[in-house]
């Protein structure tokens, strides 16, 4: 069965450990599909998370959560109605990067749609709500 050697050092300690493949035939008859069989929870998957000097599959991790499921629903909502407000430097960055596409054979990318939408969006937001955010 082929296999992934992994051969590095954690916090000096030294780490030496076979992770092994399996694929599958791909929906459009073209190649295979690679996935990772996790050394822990022998679950097949795309990604290895490293937590703790392990590659391993996310759920043999306990405890770890996303970013967003640890924050309050106050601040999920506030994030909803101002988040783009407060993002739209990073768009505006993002728009503006050396080789970024706005359009491809004459029409809009959809990646520069959802950027100027959400800067739309941001731009939409009434000036006092943001006030009454600070």
């Amino acid at each position: 069965q082929p296999y992934i050697e992994l051969d590095y050092k954690y916090r000096d300690e030294p780490r030496n450990y076979k992770v092994y493949l399996t694929s599958t035939p791909s929906n459009l008859n073209k190649g295979e599909i690679w996935y990772f069989i996790c050394p822990q929870t022998k679950k097949r998957c795309r990604k290895l998370y490293s937590i703790g000097g392990y590659f391993l599959h996310r759920e043999a991790f306990n405890g770890c959560m996303y970013e967003t499921q640890t924050q309050s629903k106050k601040y999920r909502q506030l994030d909803k109605t101002l988040g783009a407000y407060f993002k739209s430097d990073n768009l505006y960055s993002e728009l503006y990067k050396k080789n970024f596409k706005k359009t491809y054979a004459g029409k809009p990318t959809k990646r520069y749609l959802r950027i100027m939408e959400q800067i739309q969006k941001a731009e939409n937001i009434p000036y006092h709500e943001i006030e009454r955010a600070m």
